[in-house]
């Protein structure tokens, strides 16, 4: 099977489709067409330089560079996850970095190393695409469960502090927020398995197929990327909400929303 490449002009018809965008904003009065040519010249200077890295790192094989990528991908995930968040207090990124980073190398050593059995280990040519698709999908759901938590302690605080009151511990008097948020965090994964290949066809299984990969092939990893990400949501999704909740409860006890500043 011929893989066919796109080259300059295509990537012009293609821009076309933005313009498409654009211009139904312009009728409806969305007012996005400025956001929307930002986001369109983002993504050309931003997946051209990553290619020409890419193209780099692929050609020589270091662990330092791929290490360095990988910390690189971790600290932007992190910043785009809690940026998404309508609230902020001291140390969240820092939180959503060590959740990131414990839920991504967790998820994509096993998935590399036990499943896939990648030698070496920073291969390259696995190891970056799939680290970037856990880093990718799972701060979307990080984003929205924290995001659902830090609401649901405003909008509860009586509710919270009652149940501190009476004795209970940190763990007993977060158990609904908890709920709450990584359920909210879980739903973008739960609802991308259930239509996958009944109502949409997966990326990367779309990319392999149209690289030329075997379908049945581009089936088993695309089988693996949904599982890879249901676990990596799940685990960013509540490891966040634990930081979270230790940093606004305090050692004695106390729900500290003053330390929450709300964006503008």
């Amino acid at each position: 099977m011929t893989q066919i490449t796109l080259g300059p002009l295509d990537l012009f018809w293609a821009s076309t489709l933005v313009l498409l965008a654009g211009i139904l904003s312009l009728i409806l009065g969305l007012g996005l067409e400025r956001r929307l040519l930002w986001a369109a010249l983002r993504t050309v200077v931003q997946l051209s330089i990553l290619g020409l890295v890419l193209k780099g790192i692929f050609a020589h094989e270091s662990p330092w560079s791929v290490t360095f990528i990988l910390i690189f991908m971790i600290l932007m995930a992190s910043r785009e996850a809690v940026a998404r968040s309508s609230r902020s207090y001291t140390g969240i990124f820092w939180n959503a970095a060590a959740t990131m980073s414990f839920s991504a190398i967790l998820v994509g050593g096993i998935v590399t190393q036990l499943i896939v059995g990648v030698k070496p280990w920073y291969h390259p040519q696995y190891v970056i695409p799939l680290m970037g698709m856990i880093l990718g999908n799972s701060l979307n759901g990080v984003s929205l469960s924290l995001d659902r938590f830090l609401d649901y302690l405003v909008s509860h605080r009586e509710e919270v502090e009652l149940y501190l009151s009476y004795g209970a511990t940190r763990g007993e008097a977060l158990r609904r927020p908890w709920q709450m948020a990584v359920r909210t965090g879980l739903i973008p994964i739960v609802n991308a398995m259930s239509v996958a290949g009944v109502v949409s066809l997966p990326g990367m299984m779309t990319g392999q197929i149209l690289a030329g990969a075997d379908p049945l092939q581009a089936v088993a990893y695309q089988i693996l990327v949904m599982f890879m990400l249901a676990a990596a949501y799940a685990l960013g999704t509540t490891l966040v909400t634990f930081w979270a909740g230790r940093h606004l409860i305090d050692s004695e006890v106390r729900l500290c929303l003053e330390k929450l500043v709300k964006k503008r």
